[in-house]
C-alpha cells in the first residue's frame, strides 16, 4: 500500500495484516508541506514491512521556469540519496521518482528524469519512475503511454517502473485477493510495481468496478472501514520489498 500521510504505528500494525510492503516518502508528498514518514524506517522494518521508496518529482511548469532541468534533476537526486542514507536505507536500494504528469515527456521533463537517474547511480542507489501506464491520446490523434515513452528514451539507463493504472480493467478495483495480480497484468510488461487502486477513485477510470470501492469513493482494506480513515492506494509488486530497502 501507499499513502501520503503516515497513519501512525498502531494503524500500520493493523494494515500489516493485509499488506507486505509500504510506500515510504523521502520528501514531502504531493500537496503536502511536511513529510510524516521521516524516521519511521526502523519501526516499519520491525513490523515486517518491505519498502517502496518514493521521491516527489517536479512538474513541467517548474522545470521550464528553472532554465536548467538537468541541474534540478541532479540536485534532487543528491537530496534523495542523502535522505535515503540518513533514513537507514542501504545502497543499491531503488528510489522511485514520482512523475505525476502523463503523456509524452517534453525535453525538460526528459532531461530532469535522466539527470535524476544518473545522479542516483553516482550516489550508489538505483532509480525507478512512478508514472502512468494508461494510453493517452494526443491532440494529433497519436496514442502514447508515459511508461513506454520514458523507457524508449532511456538511452541505456537502468530504470525500474512503478506503474499507475487504475482503469477497470485491467485493474480489478479495490480488492485484496489471496493471489494479487502481477505487475505485468497492468498492460506494461516491464512493470515491477503496479498501483491498481487509488483513494479516492477516479470516476472515469473505475466505473466498471465502482462497487469495489467504499461509498465515499476511497479504498479501505478488509480490517478497516470508512470510519477508520485508513484509505489507501493499493499496489502489487514482483517482490515483497520492491525497493530492496530492508537491512539485515
Amino acid at each position: 500500500m501507499d499513502r501520503n500521510e503516515y497513519p501512525g504505528e498502531a494503524n500500520m500494525l493493523v494494515l500489516k495484516k493485509t499488506f507486505v510492503f509500504t510506500g515510504y516518502w523521502l520528501n514531502n508528498p504531493p500537496g503536502a508541506r511536511a513529510n510524516s514518514w521521516t524516521g519511521r524506517r526502523d519501526a516499519l522494518q520491525k513490523m515486517g514491512y518491505g519498502f517502496l521508496l518514493l521521491f516527489n518529482g517536479r512538474e513541467y511548469k517548474e522545470l521550464k521556469a528553472s532554465g536548467n532541468a538537468a541541474r534540478v534533476g541532479a540536485r534532487d537526486a543528491e537530496t534523495a540519496a542523502r535522505t535515503a542514507q540518513k533514513e537507514g536505507f542501504p545502497k543499491r536500494a531503488i528510489i522511485f521518482l514520482d512523475q505525476e504528469q502523463g503523456g509524452r515527456m517534453l525535453p525538460e521533463q526528459r532531461a530532469y528524469i535522466h539527470a535524476f537517474v544518473d545522479g542516483l547511480k553516482r550516489a550508489g542507489y538505483r532509480a525507478g519512475v512512478y508514472c502512468s501506464g494508461i494510453p493517452y491520446r494526443e491532440s494529433g490523434g497519436a496514442t502514447i503511454i508515459t511508461a513506454d515513452d520514458i523507457r524508449e528514451h532511456a538511452n541505456g539507463r537502468e530504470i525500474h517502473f512503478f506503474i499507475s493504472n487504475d482503469q477497470c480493467g485491467p485493474s480489478p478495483g479495490c480488492v485484496f485477493p489471496a493471489r494479487p495480480p502481477k505487475p505485468s497484468e497492468s498492460g506494461i510488461s516491464f512493470a515491477s510495481v503496479w498501483q491498481y487502486a487509488q483513494s479516492p477513485r477516479r470516476a472515469q477510470m473505475t466505473e466498471a468496478c465502482r462497487n469495489t470501492y467504499a461509498s465515499d469513493g476511497n479504498c479501505y482494506p478488509p480490517l478497516s472501514g470508512a470510519g477508520s480513515g485508513l484509505y489507501v492506494d493499493v499496489d502489487t509488486a514482483n517482490s515483497p520489498d520492491p525497493s530492496f530497502g530492508r537491512t539485515p
